[in-house]
């Protein structure tokens, strides 16, 4: 059973007598679905529907614990608190003790990741602990295995702050709920998904001969021809994950136009089908 602590997530706590009610009006995914051995995926957007962090949402001991990127986790729970208002719910970023780790495989540990039952399992606990039994020395083979099966990552794959969730696919992934009631950014991500097709989507895309064996970077843009259709996100090794407007990407397909990004031809077979 292959495991890694994920040193670049961070956790959130939301406890309090209302702290059910209060996530289910921000947040994306729908709350009533949590419940203990079971967390749900979801994300909290701005006003006009963009993405300012998505995450994991577990329960635990009456209060629930985001698993979020680290480097966001402090302006989460501030902009969660902001919202709070009378609220009975108390928010918190305890990433300083508390930490985040995976596992993956037929064994996998922890709670079954809500994304896709492929990712195997996470851990939440104490943060010192969770880096020595895991280690990092699996972390790449944990990355590998994400983009493997189309996972994207936001920062890598997708901006935060400039992302709809259709984008970032979280629409795919379990992390929208369509039948809940309203919560911040609603309003934008219906009309997205009642007209029925999201123009930009994250899609696996397999390198062809990139130069010196390297992926092209991250941020790399993505044209058929001279017409730019995308970018470049995570990769491992010749497999990787690009944020492309479709519909541009399926028409140089039909036209026989190649995609490539800085000197490698990109094979999409989500397109290409």
């Amino acid at each position: 059973m292959p495991r890694t602590f994920l040193s670049d997530r961070g956790v959130v706590r939301v406890a309090g007598a209302d702290a059910c009610s209060f996530l289910q009006g921000l947040v994306t995914c729908d709350m009533a679905k949590a419940a203990p051995g079971r967390p749900v995926f979801g994300a909290l957007l701005t006003p006009q529907g963009k993405i300012t962090a998505d995450f994991i949402i577990s329960e635990a001991d009456g209060a629930y614990f985001l698993d979020c990127p680290l480097a966001l986790a402090e302006a989460l729970a501030k902009r969660l608190g902001f919202y709070k208002l009378r609220a009975r719910a108390e928010v918190s970023d305890i990433s300083a003790a508390h930490g985040v780790a995976a596992s993956w495989g037929a064994d996998f540990e922890g709670e079954a990741d809500p994304r896709n039952a492929g990712l195997g399992g996470r851990v939440l606990g104490e943060r010192a602990a969770l880096e020595r039994s895991h280690g990092v020395s699996a972390l790449s083979l944990y990355q590998a295995h994400r983009i493997g099966l189309g996972i994207p990552q936001g920062g890598l794959d997708f901006a935060y702050g400039d992302a709809f969730p259709h984008e970032a696919n979280l629409d795919l992934l379990h992390g929208v709920d369509f039948k809940k009631g309203c919560y911040v950014g609603q309003e934008v991500v219906s009309r997205v998904e009642h007209r029925g097709a999201a123009r930009k989507r994250i899609v696996p895309v397999h390198f062809e001969g990139a130069p010196d064996g390297a992926a092209p970077a991250p941020g790399t843009p993505v044209r058929a021809g001279e017409i730019e259709v995308g970018m470049i996100g995570s990769a491992a090794g010749s497999e990787g994950l690009a944020s492309l407007r479709v519909d541009r990407a399926r028409e140089a397909a039909k036209a026989g136009v190649p995609l490539t990004a800085g000197g490698t031809r990109l094979r999409v077979p989500s397109i290409e089908a």
